[in-house]
């Protein structure tokens, strides 16, 4: 990196924008052979995350290859920069207070360490997605391993390319046991646990409430004077609908 590249510190920090989503940020890393249910887990429970009102991305290993990484191949050294890159973006997302659900194979051990040092504290919490390769191939709902058996793709995980799980992960998932919707579960439990869903209190509700309320009453007035500015109503009209809104208003 150049010299003449220096830091610029925001304003704002990363625990102003997490307190502002009632939420502590962080990384759920899932890693496991292709098939294993990484991005069907992963995609479960952002949804579950965001119908409970929490501020979530995921970052799926396929989807990220069609733009930010579609120069790389599959080669060892390509899949470390895969890593490297999908690690510095998930940074950034958890500095903006997001929680992020990474589904990569990321098969070596090294790199995963690499992005866990990318964060702070308990901000990387590594999934491994365990299944055994047979359960993997059986499914194969992309069709890779029948290609990778017929040798039309080269260095694919746990067949040309060796597959190093994890020894010491937050969590291990063995999704050829448990259905996809308790494995979900075992992920949600352990961010609740852990203090990353933060749970408003009625009083903090309230605020938010009459914050929107006094910020759509001020449009409100805002709106009405422009339509009456431009003729769309009598002005006896604007004032009976203005005397509403200013009620409103002053009881919030």
């Amino acid at each position: 990196m150049s010299s003449n590249v220096v830091w610029h510190d925001h304003r704002l920090t990363k625990e102003q924008r997490a307190e502002q989503k009632s939420q502590r940020p962080c990384l759920i890393w899932f890693t496991g052979l292709s098939g294993s249910g990484k991005s069907t887990m992963a995609n479960l429970i952002d949804e579950y995350l965001y119908k409970s009102g929490h501020h979530t991305y995921v970052l799926d290993g396929d989807n990220v290859r069609h733009g930010l990484n579609k120069d790389l191949g599959f080669s060892d050294a390509d899949r470390v920069e895969n890593t490297r890159r999908i690690g510095e973006v998930s940074k950034l997302f958890v500095d903006a207070g997001v929680i992020v659900l990474s589904a990569f194979i990321s098969p070596f051990a090294a790199e995963r360490t690499m992005v866990r040092e990318l964060l702070q504290g308990d901000e990387f919490v590594e999934v491994y997605v365990k299944a055994p390769l047979q359960v993997c191939e059986q499914r194969d709902p992309k069709g890779l391993y029948k290609k990778a058996r017929a040798g039309e793709i080269k260095n694919f995980t746990g067949i040309g390319s060796k597959y190093e799980a994890p020894e010491n992960p937050e969590l291990v998932i063995e999704t050829d046991k448990l259905d996809v919707e308790a494995c979900a579960q075992i992920v949600i439990d352990y961010l609740k646990s852990n203090g990353f869903l933060v749970q408003r209190s009625n009083l903090a509700l309230i605020r938010g409430l009459l914050v929107r309320a006094f910020a759509g009453f001020c449009f409100g007035r805002e709106l009405l004077a422009l339509m009456a500015e431009q003729a769309f109503f009598h002005q006896a009209t604007y004032n009976m609908a203005n005397h509403y809104v200013a009620f409103l208003y002053s009881w919030c």
